[in-house]
């Protein structure tokens, strides 16, 4: 609503600062002109908004003014106890702090607010790492954290899959993504914004020098168009595919969703083939492939590479000769 939009505006420059009217239109939801007639609305009633000229321009609010319309909603005090993840903020450091923050913030809630968050706190519980895997380790997260904060630069040494495998960088730390467990520093190096995973880190230590960082990095937006430049960097070829029904519905269970989406956007029945069906699937490598449909057994059969075809072959042949009469592990049995 119109009325909600203005408070959220007003409350973005408070706890922001100086943003650019595109910035508060794409955080809002809004086009750019409505943004801008908003702004215009906030004047008109008082509120001391006022625009700063040039590359680095935008809008803020007058030195010193706050606004106390902050009342919450309940659903809106729902979700805050949901923003205090005792995992990750022991992971950055921060545990001590987000469990007394946490007390603060309810006990200024009103008692009404304050059962609802409570009962919300005690539903929820996030455990970010995935199945079968252990979590990382991450020494040097609190240092980052710190750098983040501060806007003070870090030398790094990084391991990396590519040689020189381990290499020196100057970063410029942006901020902190948690993804499936992973934590991941994105910074800037020599201006440009680079993507770090914290527990390829081999040593880090932070340096007097300060930065900026730009006016228009929103890490939300980088991120989501890191993981779309990822999967589109990752799948680098097709394949065409054959699943019988319980393949198809097994897929899913084997492959990342972009191949299972791309298998069900493609399938087609194959003639006669009692519910089989033929697809385009994206693939990265031939090997990496091989291995993700090996994992479907009899229900798959690869139509085409014919690289890829020869690959799921040879590896069955492989197989056969280590499972079968002749393999070297087979012992004939000595009967009494």
């Amino acid at each position: 609503m119109s009325a909600d939009r203005l408070l959220s505006m007003m409350l973005l420059l408070q706890t922001r600062g100086r943003m650019p009217a595109r910035r508060l239109a794409a955080e809002l939801g809004v086009s750019v002109r409505t943004a801008y007639r908003d702004l215009d609305r906030l004047q008109a009633a008082g509120v001391p908004v006022y625009a700063e000229q040039g590359r680095t321009g935008g809008y803020r609010l007058l030195d010193g003014y706050r606004t106390h319309l902050t009342g919450l909603s309940e659903s809106e005090a729902r979700v805050l106890f949901l923003a205090g993840l005792p995992a990750p903020a022991a992971d950055l450091g921060l545990a001590a702090e987000v469990a007394a923050a946490r007390l603060k913030l309810l006990a200024a809630l009103p008692a009404a607010l304050r059962e609802e968050a409570t009962r919300t706190d005690a539903v929820f519980h996030l455990d970010a790492p995935g199945w079968y895997r252990e979590a990382e380790e991450t020494p040097h997260l609190p240092l980052l954290v710190d750098a983040v904060f501060g806007r003070r630069a870090v030398d790094v040494r990084y391991r990396r899959w590519r040689e020189p495998q381990e290499v020196d960088r100057r970063l410029h730390p942006y901020g902190l993504v948690l993804k499936s467990g992973t934590w991941y520093l994105v910074a800037g190096v020599d201006g440009r914004a680079t993507t770090f995973r914290i527990a390829r880190i081999l040593d880090a230590a932070v340096r007097d020098e300060r930065f900026d960082r730009p006016e228009d990095f929103a890490l939300d937006a980088y991120w989501s168009s890191y993981l779309d430049d990822f999967a589109a960097r990752r799948h680098t070829g097709t394949a065409t595919i054959r699943l019988s029904p319980r393949g198809r519905e097994r897929l899913a269970d084997n492959v990342p969703p972009e191949v299972a989406r791309a298998c069900e956007a493609t399938a087609i029945e194959v003639a006669g083939g009692d519910g089989w069906i033929e697809a385009v699937i994206p693939t990265e490598s031939t090997g990496h492939a091989c291995g993700e449909l090996l994992r479907l057994g009899t229900d798959v059969e690869v139509v085409a590479p014919e690289e890829l075809r020869r690959a799921m072959a040879d590896t069955v042949r492989a197989l056969a000769r280590t499972y079968g009469a002749d393999g070297p592990g087979f012992r004939t049995p000595v009967r009494p």
